[in-house]
């Protein structure tokens, strides 16, 4: 079992992890792969790294295949819906304003909202080569002009089938993808995750929900709220982020709803799924507490009834100093018992 030190410094580190990631700090991911499904859209996902832009000041571009509405917060918002991709790419890079040469590197968030409709060869312009069309994001709109942090945050549906548009031997569309992003956030239902691990505690096999339960007519599955589970809201988000050094880390976290919170809120809202006091069982917090605690061989500590017990011995130099006249303090009071061996010369000596 770790340590708590150990604990403590995996849980600052990665919290101080997602925050670059979703605040977009030091360029951490200049390519974010969110998959999502049915059971949890990215939409809430989405929302928070709109807002963060937005108190940082980070020029937002969200490329709409099939949103509708622009939300609130965004620069720019782009209709890229039956448009062909390289149309695509001179929208986005002339919805940016061209910063003047000599000024200070500024940042840019561009946001697309699914990316499945392009993978599909029914396109206009047919099969979309995905690491030129992400790059070109990515590059700068003029070398001469000053330099543009730009993040890429790319949302692909899990649960909507693409036709095999490749050949035989060449990788798929997801694996393509994961392989090119820095960060994959995998979402999840917190309800659905709860419920997993309430299963596994007792040792059951976990419930799937949804196109896994593999029955006629279920596309999105049910699951009832339980007693005392009214706060089990909000996106379970599985992190994968991949560091220049080729180390991966690996963490889940917690994003509350956006009421639980102020828009402008600066405090770091996301938590760590084992810190979520619905995920922890009352077993795992005492194993918490007693982690604190310095190991040893033997027990250090007392019940109250061994408590009471050493309390009421009575120890010999007790009674020895009651006796009266000098010399009677430091007497000797001894009891002898059956088991104790007399010898009568001895103790004539």
């Amino acid at each position: 079992m770790p340590s708590a030190s150990n604990l403590s410094h995996r849980r600052t580190h990665n919290l101080l992890l997602i925050s670059k990631l979703l605040s977009l700090r030091d360029t951490a991911s200049p390519l974010t792969l969110l998959l999502d499904s049915l059971e949890q859209p990215a939409r809430p996902l989405i929302r928070e790294y709109i807002r963060r832009a937005r108190i940082s000041k980070v020029h937002v571009t969200f490329v709409s295949f099939e949103t509708l509405k622009r939300p609130d917060g965004v620069d720019a918002f782009i209709l890229a819906r039956r448009k062909r991709s390289s149309d695509v790419v001179k929208e986005v890079a002339n919805a940016y304003p061209v910063p003047e040469s000599g000024g200070a590197p500024r940042r840019r968030l561009i946001i697309i909202d699914a990316i499945n409709p392009l993978l599909d060869r029914r396109g206009p312009d047919g099969p979309v080569h995905l690491p030129m069309f992400l790059s070109s994001f990515l590059a700068p709109v003029n070398p001469t002009s000053t330099p543009v942090q730009t993040s890429l945050v790319v949302t692909y549906h899990q649960d909507i089938p693409i036709l095999s548009n490749q050949r035989p031997y060449s990788p798929s569309n997801l694996s393509l993808l994961t392989y090119l992003a820095t960060t994959i956030l995998t979402l999840h239902s917190l309800s659905h995750v709860l419920a997993q691990k309430a299963a596994r505690d007792r040792s059951l096999a976990a419930p799937v929900f949804g196109l896994e339960e593999e029955q006629e007519g279920v596309i999105i599955g049910r699951l009832d709220r339980l007693k005392g589970q009214e706060s089990a809201e909000g996106v379970v988000i599985e992190m994968e982020h991949r560091r220049k050094s080729g180390r991966g880390v690996v963490e889940w976290y917690v994003l509350p709803p956006a009421s639980h919170y102020h828009p402008n809120e600066a405090k770091e809202v996301v938590t760590l799924l084992d810190d979520h006091p619905l995920y922890r069982r009352p077993e795992e917090e005492d194993e918490h507490a007693a982690e604190e605690e310095p190991g040893s061989t033997f027990e250090l500590k007392l019940t109250e009834r061994q408590r009471r017990e050493r309390e009421g011995v009575v120890l010999p130099y007790f009674d020895a100093q009651q006796g009266d006249g000098p010399g009677e303090g430091g007497r000797i009071l001894y009891d002898m018992g059956e088991e104790d061996d007399f010898d009568e010369e001895e103790d004539e000596i």
